[in-house]
């Protein structure tokens, strides 16, 4: 009985820490015309509304999809609150939650035997999601403490996804970016041909194939961009893992400016 105990003691401990590794995060809502956006947001540890600050949008991937606030910050959020990474960079950093009914990229998806079929379309009406993202993104910039000139987006799988397809849709806004395991019509690149880009993939990646990442990289090379492009060659769909682990990631997107 006390062997027991002690396990469900360990237990509801192990949920507190898990609550309080994000509870720096602060739980917000963007609410418009009814449609809510659910977000958690990261400000440096001296925020000071007098100053500007750099700022970074996350972009989950599906299983993160909810209404909860809190499963958007699985991958990812631990990235940013290192304290090394907090002590030598201030800067605001977003994770939005995408619906479950919704999603972040205008792509047409196909399940056949389990497996999933991706169709990216070019163009087209942004998601209720992404409609509700950029609508944000817009008022958020607003802020007198927003940095305009270091904004940046990143994003793993359906989140790499809707990466690209907010960079097309915000050509003007985004310093940088990066990308995970994600994938877009090649035919909508030339939309964000001068955005500095860092590619992730696996190179077993049996979800979203890696030629989703290939054929982008290859675009960009062709219209004149020099982007990034890094195959982990044995992993699978899991590749945000190797990429946080990338001691140059947030360095590199920092570095740059509009």
């Amino acid at each position: 009985m006390k062997r027991i105990s002690i396990a469900i003691l360990l237990f509801f401990l192990s949920i507190t820490t898990f609550a309080q590794d994000f509870s720096a995060f602060k739980k917000e809502e963007f609410i418009n015309k009814g449609d809510t956006l659910k977000y958690r947001i990261l400000y440096p540890k001296n925020f000071d509304s007098s100053k500007k600050y750099p700022v970074i949008l996350f972009l989950h991937g599906r299983g993160e999809s909810g209404n909860d606030n809190e499963k958007q910050l699985t991958h990812g959020g631990k990235l940013f609150l290192d304290d090394n990474f907090r002590k030598s960079y201030e800067v605001i950093t977003i994770f939005p939650q995408c619906a479950e009914s919704s999603y972040w990229a205008n792509v047409e998806i196909e399940t056949v035997n389990d497996k999933r079929f991706f169709t990216f379309v070019k163009g087209g009406k942004a998601t209720k999601s992404m409609s509700l993202l950029l609508q944000f993104t817009d008022q958020f910039l607003k802020n007198n403490f927003v940095e305009p000139t270091r904004i940046y987006v990143g994003g793993l799988s359906m989140g790499g996804m809707g990466t690209f397809e907010i960079l097309r849709r915000k050509s003007k806004t985004f310093a940088a970016a990066f990308a995970i395991c994600g994938g877009d019509n090649v035919q909508n690149v030339k939309k964000y041909k001068n955005i500095p880009l860092w590619i992730f993939h696996g190179g077993l990646d049996d979800v979203v194939t890696p030629q989703f990442s290939y054929g982008i990289y290859r675009e960009l090379k062709k219209l004149g961009n020099e982007p990034k492009f890094t195959v982990y060659l044995k992993a699978n769909h899991n590749s945000w893992d190797s990429a946080f682990a990338e001691p140059n990631l947030l360095p590199w997107l920092l570095s740059h400016k509009k």
